[in-house]
Order: C-alpha cells, then sequence, then structure tokens
C-alpha cells in the first residue's frame, strides 16, 4: 500500500490517504480527502500544495507520487458569494451627511457615498 500524507492548512497534524500504485491523480486525491473529512464536492473544491516544494496541483490529471506530504486548503466552488446588502444611490441628489451616525451600516453609508466618483 502506498500514502500520502495530507494536512489542512488550519491544522496542526496530518492524516493519510492509502492507495495502490506509486502515484495518485489530483483528482482521486481529492474525492478520498472530501471522503474522511465528510465535505461536499457541491459546496467547495480543494485547493492542494506540496509541502516540501509549495508547487500547486492545478491539473486533476497531475500525478502525485506516494509518500508524499501536501496541504490542503477549502475554496469556494462558484467564487466568493456577494453581500445580502445592497445599496442604491441616485447620483441626482445631493448627498447630506451628519456628524451622528448611530451605527456602523450608516457610517459606512456615508464614506461609500462621499468615496463615490460622481
Amino acid at each position: 500500500m502506498s500514502c500520502v500524507h495530507y494536512k489542512f492548512s488550519s491544522k496542526l497534524n496530518y492524516d493519510t490517504v492509502t492507495f495502490d500504485g506509486l502515484h495518485i491523480s489530483l483528482c482521486d486525491l481529492k474525492k478520498q480527502i472530501m471522503g474522511r473529512e465528510k465535505l461536499k464536492a457541491a459546496d467547495c473544491d480543494l485547493q492542494i500544495t506540496n509541502a516540501q516544494t509549495k508547487e500547486e496541483y492545478t491539473d486533476d490529471n497531475a500525478l502525485i507520487p506516494k509518500n508524499s506530504s501536501v496541504i490542503v486548503r477549502r475554496i469556494p466552488i462558484g467564487g466568493v458569494k456577494s453581500t445580502s446588502k445592497t445599496y442604491v444611490i441616485s447620483r441626482t441628489e445631493p448627498v447630506m451627511a451628519t456628524t451622528k451616525a448611530v451605527c456602523k451600516n450608516t457610517i459606512s453609508h456615508f464614506f461609500y457615498t462621499l468615496l463615490l466618483p460622481l
């Protein structure tokens, strides 16, 4: 049995994935890690980096040699989700600012409209 040692960047200890052969494809390694860590493929993808050389594996067909150590990071599949807050600003009306802001949202909205180019 061959193995690849992996750890998430936020963890201290390595875990092990076992397989037959001299190499494992990146795709198969991701599947095994996601299965062991109970991650859903629809929620995130995994970024795999060689722990010694810092080489990032990007091709799903790339072969990772046995006894390698890799660092794993979870990354979102669809990119970063946008926030639910949406500001609609009319550029025809003058922006009036008060010095007595009640909450952070008011202050951030003020700076957003202040710095917005006309």
